[in-house]
């Protein structure tokens, strides 16, 4: 593969993140080169459950989610790539009296800015969400406009946008270093040749601490495993399931197929690039989760299973800035599970932060210094 000589921007990452900003830099007429070490959206973005809500508890958040259902109720018509958007709904079971308080104040904040969010008793639960078993919940918290899509789709969708723009999209590409000038970059190396380019954008998911590394900026930014299993047919499915997740035990399920996938996030599991499936007692586990929550799905069986990367920051809160050493070192990382549902507007956050303007969602408290003390974002309560 030849590669240009020269661009305004190389991007690191052809997941969601990456060709959004492709997208919609080129869309403002940047010269853009993007570099996939794999294929379009087969890093994380392949493994998400494709999810796409407002339903969060810090106002960086809802403004992000609701830019995310905006764009992809809409992106069809937009980009002509069906992508199987569906407004099911987002339901959090709470189990926990202690937890309550926080949600209350979650559904607040959320209905200031338009989310039709609210707490309903465990009945009202059991009618939206029919599969679960009841027993033990204390209350549950309902967000009907939350939906979801398919990510292969969407990512399909933004590159062939970005190309039609004058992006230039290539995939099989490894990035080895990153060329400076003092602060200043002038390059990049590739498995493909070098590139002369005055900016970086990593968008590189998992992986991104080593592209930070390669420009010697610090992204605390960690690989964890997490694994889906698929059941098999489930007699008398409704046609409609929201996102089900169980707080605080994360155990979630959501329609897939005449199924339905199903996962919980597991507290220890260690940091690493491991992909493989393993069932090991992650598995046993799961199946007691659901046994408790949704018994009647263990009848269906697995039908398949897989594994895939989070990439998370210490406060499970993505990061999204400019360096303030390296000029023109950018980067959107770290999303924590939330990646596809904010690749719209990351994409234009970005674009904004490229070109000097203003974004139109203030994302200052994300910036990477927060974690050297200089600033600090909002916890995340609804952590799936």
């Amino acid at each position: 593969m030849t590669l240009p000589g020269h661009a305004d921007i190389v991007i690191v990452g052809g997941g969601i993140i990456g060709v959004s900003c492709a997208f919609h830099l080129a869309e403002a007429g940047v010269d853009v080169l993007l570099l996939e070490r794999g294929a379009f959206g087969a890093g994380s973005t392949a493994k998400a459950a494709g999810g796409i809500r407002s339903s969060f508890t810090s106002r960086v958040n809802i403004e992000l989610g609701l830019r995310g259902l905006a764009e992809f109720e809409g992106f069809a018509s937009r980009f002509g790539q069906e992508i199987d958007f569906r407004r099911d709904g987002y339901l959090y079971l709470i189990t926990d009296p202690a937890d309550l308080p926080a949600f209350e104040r979650g559904v607040a904040l959320q209905n200031s800015y338009g989310v039709r969010s609210r707490l309903v008793e465990p009945a009202e639960a059991r009618r939206v969400s029919p599969l679960i078993d009841t027993a033990g919940l204390v209350a549950a918290l309902w967000s009907p406009d939350d939906a979801k899509a398919t990510p292969d789709s969407a990512v399909q969708g933004y590159a062939r946008a970005a190309r039609r723009h004058g992006a230039t999209l290539c995939q099989r590409v490894e990035v080895e270093g990153v060329t400076r000038d003092g602060d200043t970059i002038t390059g990049v190396r590739t498995s493909a040749g070098n590139v002369r380019t005055g900016a970086v954008l990593c968008a590189a998911g998992a992986w991104s601490r080593r592209i930070g590394e390669l420009a010697g900026v610090g992204l605390p930014v960690e690989p964890y495993r997490r694994q889906v299993v698929f059941t098999g047919p489930i007699a008398g499915l409704p046609a409609s399931i929201p996102l089900t997740i169980e707080m605080p035990s994360t155990f979630y399920f959501h329609r897939e197929g005449d199924g339905l996938a199903m996962s919980f996030s597991d507290p220890r599991i260690e940091p690493g690039f491991d992909e493989r499936y393993r069932a090991g007692d992650w598995l046993p586990r799961l199946a007691e989760l659901a046994q408790r929550r949704a018994p009647a799905v263990l009848d269906a069986g697995i039908r398949t299973a897989w594994a895939g990367l989070y990439e998370i920051t210490p406060d499970h809160n993505q990061v999204l800035g400019e360096s303030a050493d390296v000029s023109r070192f950018l980067y959107a990382t770290g999303f924590s599970g939330h990646g596809f549902q904010m690749g719209p507007a990351v994409g234009a956050i970005m674009r904004d932060l490229y070109l000097g303007r203003e974004p139109e969602i203030d994302v200052a408290e994300l910036d990477v210094r927060r974690f050297s003390g200089t600033r600090s974002s909002e916890p995340e309560h609804n952590i799936v």
